[in-house]
């Protein structure tokens, strides 16, 4: 009877390391990706590119910017509402084909809606539109919060204003030359953070995590940009490094080399972690090759990119 009382104990025991080391070893991996007109460079082959590039990265959430179909096959003709539309009404079946079975419509002001989707379960906690007066997120921000085996996460999704001149300008040229854009964007991002980071866990303790397409560069790359220390187009970067907790990933994991995040070569697409995500990185980097080389429409009348005229950025977290 003591034998068996000991093997038996001898079994949980292993067991229970096993389970440990299991509980290490697991990943948590994450791709963001504004992909263009709700990925219109390949709505014309049912998205089957798009979808084997995904399971290809086989990844645990998704985050995707510009996440609507707008623009008729292979054309520049703007689509008649939802009736012609696949996106983003029916990202649920899309995500089932790459193995997320959690959808949601995170950020959605007008018809460039962020979308998470997940293999963990997901709700939205809120949307960030605006105050109803004076500040105005124009594409929309959002909140979601994701659960992975009872550890949650918070992800802000952003996709900010992208023109020279401000929101609504009178005179859109004289706004440019007084860099209303970078102003607005700078505003729309510090109500975004308010709403979110700063208004729930100011010291950013928890974890949380915003990406998306930012429209602006940071300070950080001016060794390679070489911009006026001025310059407006650094105020909304500048505002998250010294008024947030957040880290900006894809710098601190390349310290000195340039990451382009656009076919321009321009830096605008971010992931800022919190120190608790950002300790647990063990890889980073964005895409540049394969399915997500990106080259411009030969064809007149079309400035559209193929697959997007944004990379991908994919990172992994040991939970």
């Amino acid at each position: 009877m003591k034998t068996r009382t000991v093997s038996f104990l001898s079994a949980v025991l292993v067991m229970l390391l096993l389970a440990g080391c299991t509980k290490k070893e697991a990943t948590l991996k994450v791709l963001y990706w504004n992909v263009q007109n709700g990925m219109w460079a390949d709505q014309g082959n049912d998205y089957d590119n798009f979808v084997d590039f995904v399971v290809e990265q086989n990844p645990d959430i998704c985050v995707w910017a510009e996440a609507e179909s707008r623009y008729r096959t292979d054309t520049s003709v703007k689509m008649a509402g939802c009736e012609e539309a696949y996106l983003p009404y029916n990202w649920d079946l899309l995500a089932r084909r790459y193995g997320h079975q959690y959808v949601c419509i995170a950020g959605k002001r007008d018809t460039f809606p962020q979308v998470v989707t997940s293999r963990y379960p997901l709700k939205v906690v809120k949307r960030v539109n605006g105050n109803g007066e004076d500040i105005v997120v124009v594409h929309g921000a959002g909140q979601v919060e994701v659960d992975v085996n009872g550890e949650k996460i918070n992800i802000v999704t952003v996709h900010t204003y992208p023109f020279k001149y401000t929101y609504l300008a009178e005179d859109q040229k004289a706004s440019a030359a007084e860099n209303g854009g970078d102003v607005f964007r700078a505003a729309e991002m510090k109500y975004i953070c308010e709403q979110t980071i700063l208004g729930q866990d100011p010291q950013g303790k928890g974890n949380w995590m915003m990406l998306g397409d930012f429209n602006a560069v940071s300070r950080v790359d001016n060794w390679h940009l070489g911009r006026p220390e001025d310059d407006k187009a650094f105020l909304l970067n500048d505002y998250v490094r010294s008024q947030t907790p957040y880290v900006d990933l894809i710098e601190k994991w390349y310290p000195g080399e340039y990451q382009k995040s656009t076919f321009s070569g321009r830096r605008i697409d971010f992931v800022y972690l919190t120190q608790s995500l950002f300790t647990r990185v063990t890889d980073a980097r964005t895409i540049h090759d394969g399915y997500a080389i990106t080259h411009r429409d030969s064809r007149k009348g079309i400035n559209f990119c193929h697959p997007s005229d944004h990379y991908p950025i994919v990172f992994t977290m040991q939970l």
